[in-house]
């Protein structure tokens, strides 16, 4: 497969970022806006190989991450893992190769962000049934910390774009936040962590009184590992590559 150079993805009629630059502008949830690497950002949109005219696209190449809510919600940009929030970018949490390999793919689907629970949000990639997973190529799916399985979003990425920035994660997230979650979200030391819940989330303990588990900071990698042992034992599926936040690339 012939890799398309950096121009002819930048050099785009109607690129994508103004719309989004207003689209954040206006965002119904509070927003901040991690800096990009430039760098890196040129390299992960030559690894993704869209055009900047797609929100994909040029969100990679213009911005480092989201942190939405206070950082309840992580979206991943081109950031390197030197920002003062420590957020990982694309290349990092995808496991992308060193230098852009037109013969490589983020085979189950391209992991977009996670929560602080462990929760994930994966672009499909062509084959999702081939790794177990929900809905269309192309499609977003999430991880649901709460059943250990994946749902289908029965969207693309751009209707999740718009749909991350409006109320929807309010509604969304309604049955997994309890009165202090603010607290202590914005208690994290980065964004690098997580929240471990005891009993966890999946329990009919949790379910019935969330208010009243306990919960601790951990690594998002130790957290996405617990994941996905416990939804190995208890469903009997492997959920697969979740993502990998790592240090700078």
């Amino acid at each position: 497969m012939n890799m398309r150079g950096l121009e002819e993805l930048t050099e785009v009629p109607e690129p994508a970022w103004p719309e989004l630059v207003h689209l954040l502008s206006t965002a119904a949830v509070p927003v901040e806006i991690v800096p990009v690497d430039p760098a890196l950002g040129r390299a992960t949109l030559l690894q993704l190989q869209v055009t900047a005219r797609s929100y994909l696209g040029a969100f990679a190449l213009h911005c480092g991450g989201l942190l939405l809510d206070g950082g309840w919600l992580r979206v991943f940009g081109s950031a390197t893992a030197r920002n003062r929030a420590a957020l990982p970018g694309l290349a990092a949490v995808n496991g992308f190769p060193a230098v852009p390999d037109a013969a490589w793919r983020p085979g189950p689907g391209l992991v977009l962000a996670q929560d602080v629970l462990g929760g994930v949000f994966v672009l499909n990639g062509p084959d999702p049934a081939g790794f177990g997973r929900p809905g269309r190529p192309g499609e977003m799916v999430y991880f649901a910390p709460d059943t250990l399985g994946w749902q289908a979003l029965e969207v693309g990425h751009s209707a999740w774009f718009d749909w991350l920035l409006s109320d929807g994660p309010a509604t969304f997230y309604q049955d997994l936040r309890w009165p202090e979650w603010r607290t202590e979200v914005r208690a994290l030391g980065a964004a690098t962590e997580g929240l471990a819940v005891a009993p966890p989330l999946w329990s009919g303990e949790a379910r019935a009184d969330l208010a009243g588990t306990a919960r601790r900071p951990v690594p998002m990698t130790e957290l996405l590992a617990v994941h996905q042992r416990y939804a190995r034992q208890l469903t009997g599926a492997d959920p697969g590559f979740l993502g990998a936040p790592a240090g700078p690339r």
